[in-house]
């Protein structure tokens, strides 16, 4: 059996976000494992040249997420008791911004919230299960159920 030392939070503030966030404390407390938090910011573009602007280019979307992202993400950091330094909120792709900060930090577990949604929906791939078969660490998807 695998002992696991560094335990990567993936956050997506989906509605049951803190039941993903409990398994993942209490793993980490289980190993006497660092945890860290991640949470991924899409890129929202804010035009397209063939449309003309969908925003005024002075609203940058992506901006704001990020600065709200940043507000939650310190709050779970204190509610979760992981310290600042170990919280992070990235701008891009989520399946690659989670396995890039996995791998530079060594990280021996990814944990994700997953809907385990099947034909079309995984032929659209959720992140979970892009991390699943991307990621070179063990990967633990919590099964969420769809309201």
């Amino acid at each position: 059996m695998s002992t696991y030392t560094r335990i990567l939070l993936a956050a997506d503030f989906g509605e049951n976000y803190r039941y993903v966030a409990r398994r993942a404390v209490d793993l980490a407390t289980r190993y006497g494992a660092e945890l860290s938090l991640i949470h991924v910011v899409e890129n929202i573009p804010t035009g397209d040249a063939g449309y003309g602007p969908i925003v005024p280019f002075e609203i940058d979307l992506t901006e704001q997420l990020v600065e709200a992202a940043e507000k939650r993400m310190t709050e779970l950091g204190e509610e979760l008791q992981v310290p600042v330094e170990r919280v992070r909120v990235e701008v891009g792709s989520p399946k690659h911004e989670i396995i890039r900060v996995a791998e530079e930090n060594a990280v021996d577990l990814i944990v994700v919230g997953s809907h385990g949604r099947h034909g079309i929906g995984l032929l659209l791939g959720s992140t979970a299960s892009s991390v699943l078969h991307h990621a070179k660490c063990d990967v633990l998807a919590v099964r969420l159920k769809d309201e």
